[in-house]
């Protein structure tokens, strides 16, 4: 039997989340990014506890980037960093407008000058140029105005700050990464582990934030 997800290998490994059998090659590299792995899922369970050196290597590498991305933030940043990219992990995009990294950066980017023209007292938004940007930032818009409800001009700021690290991150990944569209993202994906369990939402609060898995 080929592999269903490939379409080129042989499938080897039963996967619980598809419901079939898949090759162990697709079952390494998409578990938890692609593929949404149940959490008694055999295969996730000894790669957690045997992970190869290969896989080491990469954890130890995402980890590097991310303190990199989240260098000089103070704690409140620091917190509005991890609600922002969990909301990026967990994002469900309408159909046929799934984000990539180049969307992220438009998104946050207008999103952080229309935080910024607010802590100034002017009401405007900036919009992106494309359409998966802009559902995107419709999104994120909702989730940071619930976090800093109450927060004034302080927290508009500090979101700002935040919405340009995160720019700045995807546009660096991307060159760290060059061939994929969605470097930023897949690094988000297998290293932020979104602590309730719930699909497709966001923490409301920086008190809700999620924790990153630690190699």
């Amino acid at each position: 039997m080929i592999c269903p997800v490939c379409g080129t290998r042989r499938a080897r490994r039963g996967c619980p989340a598809l419901g079939q059998q898949i090759c162990p090659v697709c079952c390494g590299t998409k578990r938890l990014i692609e593929i949404q792995c149940p959490s008694d899922c055999a295969w996730l369970a000894s790669a957690r506890e045997h992970p190869p050196a290969v896989a080491v290597r990469q954890q130890q590498r995402d980890m590097t980037l991310i303190m990199q991305f989240m260098r000089d933030l103070d704690h409140r940043q620091s917190q509005l960093f991890l609600l922002v990219t969990t909301f990026l992990v967990r994002y469900e995009a309408p159909e046929l407008q799934r984000p990539v990294d180049a969307d992220v950066v438009e998104a946050t980017r207008a999103l952080a000058s229309t935080f910024e023209t607010a802590s100034r007292g002017v009401i405007y938004e900036h919009r992106p140029a494309s359409l998966a940007a802009v559902h995107l930032m419709a999104a994120l818009k909702a989730v940071l105005e619930e976090a800093g409800r109450g927060g004034g001009t302080p927290f508009e700021r500090d979101a700002a700050a935040v919405l340009r690290r995160v720019a700045d991150s995807a546009a660096a990944a991307d060159q760290i990464e060059t061939g994929s569209t969605r470097a930023f993202l897949d690094l988000l994906a297998r290293v932020i582990h979104p602590s309730d369990g719930r699909e497709g939402a966001a923490p409301k609060s920086p008190q809700d934030t999620p924790r990153l898995i630690v190699p």
